[in-house]
């Protein structure tokens, strides 16, 4: 019985993390945003609908649910080995013995008839079969966080591509109004050409700055649709939006965005917690590589009845029986074992480094976040800045022109910097906001973590939380 505890598998030891202890720009010590669910994180009506519709929809995420499934069921499979088999066999047999082989010397027809109850089990006296259950278990639960991986980018690409179509309605909409202004302002340069009063210069000038406008608004439009079928194609079907300013989404995200500690990092990010449910699935397949070098003891048996007539099989004296204890010892196998060993432990150095670059990548993308959010803010207020000055250069250029004390080169060169000015501040809000989403699935938001639960408790047929 000692010996059915033994485990040739290397104990599980995080490894060292190879990343500061905080993050850059972050001086925040409140629990990480990575604790608030998605429902609650995105308050915009349509938003929360679009991102219900592609986690029901999206095809990715049918495929993770299918490999979720498919790895739990692999992890019911090798689970079934360790209890022993019971089989129910009833054959029949009716043959003809000639008689040059018959005892008698004379041609023998006769039959044979078995019901049997037949068992098998293999003792694992040194772990093999429990670590390997262990490794598929370890998959199983990797797979089940790649899934959840899967979803929390889908929420982040559906949240990026509604700022994007939000961004797009105001930008049009600035584009929109510039037209209209600039097409009044050809108009009366157009007339004073036509009475003389104006140059034919000065008309031109103000026909480049309407079809600048309108290349810029056509250009919208384009990327707008574009847009809308990458929205389509996440969310698994044709997409609605009704029209609206970013405002209703600058709106709808006061909320605060502390990154919380490193520690919370490991265990609230999926592809962190999958990298180390790997990592456990790698020590498990060493300790049955291992395992593999000692005896395999098997015990078989089966109890029934025989006889040679059908209405005999349960009279009295029918009663068969056999039991045959197995041990089978590896002699020579032509170095298999050995290199099936050297591959788990190849594989397990491969692991460790995938679980270091993981979390390298991980503290690298939520660093990245805290510095665009903070920079992104410092540069709206400047150009909102920029834009106040701007307006007024505006006015006062058209005021100099109204008056003749200068050229509408002048007027130009204003208006055009206004409107690339407006559109920039508009890009930025939206970058603002991208950078808060970009935040929350860097730090593993998406869902709230599901109930804390023992790896090494969790057996096959019992639901895992």
């Amino acid at each position: 019985m000692l010996l059915v505890g033994c485990s040739f598998a290397p104990a599980h030891v995080r490894p060292p993390q190879p990343i500061p202890q905080i993050y850059v720009a972050s001086a925040s010590g409140s629990p990480s945003i990575a604790k608030v669910g998605w429902y609650d994180f995105f308050r915009e009506a349509q938003l929360r609908a679009l991102i219900a519709a592609a986690l029901e929809n999206n095809r990715d995420i049918r495929i993770a649910s299918g490999r979720v499934a498919e790895a739990r069921a692999a992890w019911r499979i090798q689970g079934s080995a360790l209890y022993p088999q019971l089989d129910a066999v009833a054959t029949g047999t009716r043959g003809r013995t000639p008689a040059d082989l018959s005892v008698t010397g004379q041609a023998v027809t006769g039959n044979q008839i078995y019901a049997q109850l037949s068992a098998g089990w293999e003792i694992d006296f040194w772990g093999r079969l429990r670590n390997l259950n262990e490794a598929t278990r370890a998959q199983y639960l990797a797979t089940e966080e790649a899934r959840r991986a899967v979803a929390t980018d889908l929420i982040a690409q559906v949240a990026d591509g509604y700022l994007l179509e939000r961004e797009y309605e105001e930008r049009a909409e600035l584009a929109v109004r510039t037209i209209k202004t600039r097409e009044e302002s050809l108009r009366i340069l157009r007339r004073r050409y036509e009475v003389g009063s104006g140059s034919k210069l000065e008309m031109t000038q103000a026909q480049t700055l309407l079809a600048q406008a309108k290349t810029a608004l056509q250009a919208l439009d384009q990327d707008r649709e574009v847009n809308r079928n990458a929205l389509a194609l996440l969310v698994g079907r044709p997409v609605d939006i009704s029209p609206g300013p970013l405002g209703l989404a600058e709106a709808a995200a006061e909320v605060t965005l502390p990154a919380g500690l490193p520690s919370e990092l490991l265990a609230n990010r999926p592809d962190i917690v999958a990298a180390e449910y790997s990592l456990r699935a790698a020590y498990a397949n060493i300790g049955a590589a291992r395992a593999a070098f000692f005896p395999t003891i098997s015990l078989t048996g089966a109890f029934g009845t025989a006889s040679s007539e059908l209405d005999g099989l349960f009279k009295d004296g029918s009663l068969s029986w056999n039991f045959t204890p197995t041990i089978s010892l590896p002699l020579f196998n032509a170095g298999r074992l050995a290199a099936s060993l050297d591959l788990a432990k190849a594989r397990q150095v491969i692991a460790v480094a995938d679980y270091e670059r993981t979390v390298q990548a991980a503290f690298r993308d939520v660093s990245d976040a805290l510095v665009r959010r903070r920079q992104l803010g410092l540069q709206i207020e400047t150009t909102r800045t920029m834009l106040a000055a701007l307006r007024e250069r505006a006015r006062l250029a058209q005021l100099r022109f109204d008056n003749g004390r200068s050229a509408y080169l002048e007027v130009l060169d204003a208006q055009r910097d206004l409107f690339d000015t407006e559109q920039t501040l508009v890009q930025l809000r939206r970058a603002e906001l991208a950078s808060a989403v970009a935040l929350y699935a860097a730090l593993g938001g998406g869902f709230v973590q599901n109930p804390a639960f023992d790896i090494n408790a969790a057996e096959p047929g019992n639901p895992v939380p």
